[in-house]
């Protein structure tokens, strides 16, 4: 091979490599594009007071409670009360008895209790109802998406609904009797 092939060849090698870092450079800059556009076109709305609640359906764990599922957009025209919790959470576990201390009175003023279990298994949730004895809504948010939903960090967080679906207020952290009390007087349906 002649000294001029042997410069030919190693520039077409250069050329070579020239277009296949520029061609993985420009595959590289559209996965960023790809990525940015993507992630500003997710949901990263965070609900407020004054919000519309977002509708949801889950499966009931509870064998004290009427319904095999809940879904939200059929409680309209109740309060709610949605809890967000787990068993192995403390402050969670505190509320609880306030909670189904309250239910029966709100329940016949028309308020709803639905906590929804974040646990990984029902039979601790089942065992923790028991426990107990708790007779409102408990649906298993087994996947987490209704968590994602409602962009819940820290448990318990609790959103009260009012009649109208709409989100009046939001707490993180466990509720003393007292508190939940004037919550749940707040989201009562009217009696016109």
């Amino acid at each position: 091979m002649s000294l001029e092939q042997k410069k030919k060849n190693k520039q077409k090698k250069k050329r070579n490599r020239l277009l296949f870092r520029t061609a993985i450079l420009a595959i590289l800059a559209g996965a960023v594009v790809f990525t940015l556009i993507t992630n500003l076109q997710k949901d990263n709305t965070i609900y407020k007071a004054g919000d519309l609640a977002p509708d949801f359906q889950l499966e009931q764990i509870s064998k004290n409670y009427d319904a095999e599922t809940i879904q939200l957009s059929d409680l309209e025209g109740k309060g709610v009360m949605l809890n967000f919790w787990a068993t192995w959470c403390k402050p969670c576990e505190a509320e609880m008895p306030y909670m189904q201390e309250l239910y029966p009175e709100y329940k016949d003023k028309g308020v709803e209790i639905v906590a929804v279990s974040l646990d990984g298994t029902e039979l601790v949730v089942d065992r923790f109802i028991d426990k107990y004895d708790l007779t409102f809504a408990i649906p298993h948010d087994k996947t987490g998406e209704i968590r994602d939903l409602y962009k819940v960090g820290p448990i318990p967080s609790t959103f009260f609904i009012n009649p109208d679906g709409e989100i009046e207020e939001i707490v993180n952290g466990a509720l003393s009797l007292e508190r939940l009390d004037g919550y749940l007087q707040a989201i009562q349906p009217s009696t016109n």
